[in-house]
């Protein structure tokens, strides 16, 4: 019933727990256990609405930041990638595979301020042996939810 039960919270975590028990066939007062037994063991770490920023008035950027990182002896990543994910710039940041090793998402209120934490803050750390920055344009998908409304898909229509 976890796996279920959080496929339905990640596509939307506002419905009912009625409406959760019904789609799962038990009791609300089981779905209510289950999700509070998920946040105690920290499987769900919090709660939030996924936001479309371009429609937001608010001036912001957010950047992609590749971080080649040396490994240290005892700790591997894992001491510069708990530091690096202490700043408020830092929205998420993963171990990856391949060409980097973190992967972070930054904010910033624009593109200077997220220059100064990449140059003043993420590449005077200690390990931290390069960076490559790409900043978004637009958000078309985020969180498996389309930010177009549906039929708005900007194309001209064609027709014969």
């Amino acid at each position: 019933m976890v796996e279920s039960l959080l496929e339905i919270l990640r596509s939307n975590a506002k419905e009912s727990p009625e409406n959760m028990a019904r789609m799962l066939g038990v009791q609300p007062g089981e779905v209510e256990e289950a999700i509070a037994r998920l946040e105690r063991e920290g499987v769900i770490r919090g709660w939030q609405a996924i936001i479309n920023d371009d429609l937001v008035p608010k001036e912001h950027v957010t950047a992609v930041i590749e971080v080649r990182v040396t490994p240290e002896r005892e700790g591997g990543f894992n001491r510069v990638a708990e530091r690096v994910s202490r700043f408020d710039e830092v929205e998420a940041a993963y171990l990856m595979s391949g060409a980097y090793d973190l992967l972070l998402f930054v904010s910033g209120e624009n593109l200077l301020s997220v220059a100064r934490f990449v140059s003043e803050k993420l590449s005077t750390i200690h390990g931290v042996l390069s960076t490559a920055t790409h900043f978004k344009l637009k958000t078309y998908k985020q969180s498996g939810v389309l930010m177009a409304k549906p039929g708005e898909d900007g194309r001209l229509v064609v027709s014969p």
